[in-house]
């Protein structure tokens, strides 16, 4: 997730006052013009946008902080549910089965106390909608583990998609950028964010990220695969969704109306 100067009262994302690069953003990037045209054809089929995508450790960074394994290129699901829409709240066809389930979440000894405190509220938010899936903290062992990003990262936060059923294992987060000044409920709706991708939410302003992010508009990539509407979430823009690409500084940003919407019907 990213943290960007608020330019204005839709710019959401999770940045600083000064502007960062995308959540997830690894160290040691390549340009999206050093992957080969193959790579970049199996990101668009994903449903993925190329733009400013990079190779990182352990696969491509794409749309600010997801990461795609090469596994995940290789991946041809079918599902041809597809609506490439405004800013509705979207998922990926790979979400967590075998519900209900207990997801266990992780804060790893690398990051600040601070986050224990904050991944503690991200739990509770989640928990408080009673779902099917229940997150609890646990000091090892755990289905999500929260770890401090490489040293020299570029980015917020990031976290990859479920596989085989299992929520995505990992959230990077870039603590030294992110610090532990910020309130507990801004970090919060970061590590929320993240764990909502390693569950399988895509961002809600898919289609247009200066929505959220500021600048020129980016869509995120349109495919037969890979960015499926959830029925009952609005059409229209959704300004406080916690799944927009990006977060204006110290802004909280708990479950709204369609965020619950989202989240029941796919848990």
């Amino acid at each position: 997730m990213k943290i960007t100067k608020v330019l204005s009262a839709l710019a959401i994302c999770a940045c600083s006052m000064s502007v960062f690069t995308s959540c997830q953003k690894k160290e040691d990037v390549t340009t999206k013009d050093q992957l080969s045209e193959d790579t970049l054809s199996q990101i668009r089929q994903l449903g993925f946008t190329t733009a400013d995508a990079k190779k990182v450790d352990g696969g491509y960074l794409v749309e600010g902080d997801i990461l795609l394994s090469d596994s995940d290129l290789k991946n041809k699901p079918d599902y041809k549910m597809l609506r490439v829409g405004d800013d509705e709240q979207y998922r990926t066809n790979n979400l967590v089965t075998g519900l209900p389930r207990t997801i266990t979440v992780a804060v790893s000894s690398t990051l600040p106390s601070a986050y224990v405190t904050a991944a503690d509220e991200a739990i509770r938010r989640y928990n408080a909608l009673a779902l099917r899936i229940t997150m609890r903290r646990v000091t090892s062992g755990a289905n999500i583990t929260l770890t401090k990003a490489p040293s020299g990262a570029g980015y917020l936060a990031s976290a990859g998609f479920p596989s085989g059923g299992n929520p995505y294992s990992q959230v990077l987060v870039n603590s030294t950028s992110l610090g532990t000044s910020y309130a507990t409920t801004t970090i919060a709706s970061v590590l929320a964010h993240e764990i909502g991708h390693c569950i399988g939410f895509r961002h809600t302003d898919y289609m247009s990220r200066q929505y959220s992010c500021g600048g020129s508009a980016v869509n995120e990539g349109a495919s037969s695969v890979g960015a499926v509407l959830i029925p009952g979430t609005p059409s229209g823009v959704d300004p406080n969704s916690w799944m927009l690409a990006c977060i204006g500084t110290g802004q909280n940003r708990p479950f709204n109306t369609n965020d619950k919407t989202a989240l029941n019907y796919l848990y």
